[in-house]
């Protein structure tokens, strides 16, 4: 298998991006933010302070603590095989942009998960239509890190249905 040419440096330019833009919004919301405020931005949108000691959707938050190392272990398992996955397809434009979304995301979330405990989130989007599924129709909160993990998830499920789409 030939190696596909292309450069791992812009890539961890754009995962580091990621986790200074995340980190720097988390300052903030830790400056000015006392856990639980919020502040009303839209009628669907708000800056809330929230802390996550699980994963999404608070899967395991109450576990005891021990959730807290093992979710950090996770994220740093996967940021050492998606970088090992940058340097073996650079060239890749779309696969090696969604990796290093991922990439920025985790790291992201596991610095919080060492320095605090717990990932801190930020961002409350709120819909009537989502009362059924979650209380007050309020989506989990998330933050920056989360966004670039789904930006990346969903980059790599439309490089993987391009990839069979060419080879059809």
């Amino acid at each position: 298998m030939a190696k596909i040419k292309g450069s791992l440096w812009p890539w961890l330019g754009l995962a580091v991006t990621i986790v200074l833009l995340d980190q720097f919004t988390k300052v903030l919301i830790l400056g000015n933010y006392r856990l639980g405020d919020s502040t009303t931005v839209t009628s669907f949108f708000n800056v809330v302070r929230v802390h996550n000691t699980g994963a999404a959707f608070s899967f395991l938050a109450s576990a005891g603590g021990w959730q807290r190392w093992f979710f950090t272990a996770v994220g740093v398992a996967a940021a050492v095989f998606i970088v090992w996955m940058l340097r073996s397809h650079p060239g890749q434009k779309l696969f090696a942009f969604a990796l290093a979304c991922i990439l920025g995301g985790a790291i992201g979330n596991v610095v919080d998960r060492v320095l605090h405990g717990y990932v801190v989130d930020m961002l409350d989007f709120h819909w009537g239509f989502l009362t059924g599924l979650f209380p007050g129709g309020h989506f989990p909160a998330f933050n920056i890190a989360d966004t670039g993990i789904t930006i990346g998830a969903i980059a790599l499920i439309l490089n993987e249905i391009l990839r069979v789409r060419r080879s059809r």
